[in-house]
């Protein structure tokens, strides 16, 4: 089968299968609790664990690849993926539960860069554009489908389905990608840089754990000051020791690149507003409206409508247009729509809010295609591993900060008597954060220089090879 079809199968599959198991979870925790006889906040370590070990495994990702070829990576991180999941649904006590969990994490940490990996690979900057109108369907889906299947799952399963269900979507997609990935055989990186992974793995993790912590224990809380102190410093040692290195396991040099440095700004700031849009309304609709989990899941739903409808057209503008503009009248839109939902109040209706909801994707869906293609317009080839790696840090990053500024921002906006229960002004506050947040980005996209991103959708730019000259761009290899 030609791998410009089964690529994007596989890497679709991935992608749904991994966010899914990501907003899924939190769905279980009050059947989890009593299954256990533990309180709910107890069971925080389920959450958390997932990111932290995710975000540590990424940056061995890029060498795995280069090391052992894209196939393999993928198909054992899947496969390692639907063992874990199975045996968290089989979990006897929450310490088992939390040991796989983590597993699931590690896995998923392998997951997203490989098949980021093997997609840029396939396909050329044009193709990737219209490929990605596709393959940005599971990203929108996923969010919008986790809580009604999860919700489905607990009330006529068991919270144990939560995890069980990965297994009948994930296996199909481990046979097909074992049956019909072409074998893309490992190179040599290289020397493995174990005190770059040490260093990076523990940074990240800590940065994580107290960036998911921080709203929960508070940020001035001694574990989450500690955490991100530790974090921080570590980073910075796992920085100046991969710019020494001659053979660094995350080549941090690729920011040297402007518009791969701009596009991965663009990438942390930007999705703090978008996902923390999506975390804040259901929360909105349940707690300060009092609806059904239900009722919220449909009215958020339309987003992902909104988004498949803008992506269609992007495919055709992006050559023409560029990235620049079509990012920045994107997130203009999204702060926008965010001004929208600050209005909102107890007495808002449901069909208001899904069509302040699909605004809200139709302006969303002018930042993931063009901020993802446009990163790699100038990276050579043989860097596309690490660059997709990078890639991968900076947005996981941007999507655990979310929910962090969201939460942060319902706190300081309510009383201390009515923190458990925000009004409606801390809802109408936070919206207005993010509303900012997304201005910000709108200004910064506007400046982007995306002069070769639409060279190389036109098929005539170049990219800079690693010597400091540039070479043309060449057709990838279509491994059959």
């Amino acid at each position: 089968m030609r791998q410009r079809l089964v690529v994007p199968v596989v890497c679709v599959c991935v992608t749904f299968i991994a966010i899914v198991d990501g907003a899924i979870t939190t769905v279980a925790l009050p059947s989890i609790a009593r299954q256990f006889d533990l309180t709910t906040a107890a069971l925080d370590g389920v959450v958390v664990v997932y990111p932290v070990c995710l975000a540590m495994a990424i940056p061995a990702s890029a060498w795995l690849v280069e090391r052992f070829g894209g196939k393999r990576v993928l198909v054992s991180a899947l496969l390692g993926f639907l063992v874990s999941s199975t045996l968290c649904g089989a979990a006897a006590d929450l310490g088992q539960l939390v040991a796989y969990r983590a597993v699931q994490g590690l896995s998923a940490g392998l997951l997203l860069p490989a098949s980021a990996a093997l997609l840029f690979s396939t396909f050329t900057a044009s193709e990737q554009v219209r490929v990605s109108r596709y393959t940005i369907i599971p990203q929108q889906m996923a969010p919008a489908v986790a809580p009604i299947l999860g919700g489905l799952l607990v009330d006529h399963l068991s919270w144990r389905w939560v995890f069980y269900v990965n297994v009948p979507v994930g296996l199909p997609a481990v046979l097909f990608g074992a049956l019909f990935l072409a074998r893309h055989e490992g190179g040599r990186p290289g020397r493995f840089d174990l005190p770059g992974l040490l260093l990076s793995a523990a940074g990240l993790g800590a940065v994580m754990l107290g960036v998911c912590e921080g709203p929960n224990r508070g940020w001035s809380s001694a574990a989450v000051v500690v955490s991100l102190a530790a974090g921080a410093v570590l980073l910075a040692a796992a920085v100046r020791h991969e710019l020494r290195v001659s053979e660094p396991l995350l080549r941090i040099r690729l920011f040297a690149d402007r518009l791969f440095r701009d596009t991965n700004l663009l990438n942390l700031v930007g999705l703090v507003p978008i996902l923390g849009a999506m975390y804040l309304g259901p929360l909105f609709l349940q707690q300060a409206q009092g609806r059904s989990a239900s009722e919220s899941g449909m009215a958020t739903f339309p987003e992902a409508f909104g988004v498949l409808l803008t992506v269609q057209v992007i495919g055709v503008l992006y050559a023409r247009v560029g990235p620049r503009v079509i990012v920045g009248c994107g997130m203009t839109g999204v702060c926008v729509v965010l001004l929208l939902f600050a209005t909102c109040d107890a007495d808002t209706g449901l069909w208001t809010f899904r069509l302040y909801m699909f605004l809200l994707g139709l302006s969303m869906g002018g930042f993931f295609i063009p901020t993802t293609v446009a990163s790699l317009a100038t990276i050579d080839r043989r860097d596309l591993s690490q660059a997709t790696t990078l890639n991968t840090v900076v947005r996981q990053t941007g999507g655990a900060l979310a929910p962090a500024v969201v939460t942060t921002a319902l706190v300081l906006g309510t009383g201390p008597a009515a923190v458990a229960d925000p009004p409606v002004t801390a809802y109408q506050q936070a919206y207005l954060v993010l509303a900012a947040l997304a201005a910000v980005t709108a200004v910064f996209a506007f400046t982007l220089p995306d002069g070769p991103a639409r060279a190389a959708a036109h098929g005539t730019g170049a990219v800079p090879a690693r010597s400091g000259r540039f070479q043309k761009r060449t057709e990838p290899v279509d491994f059959q």
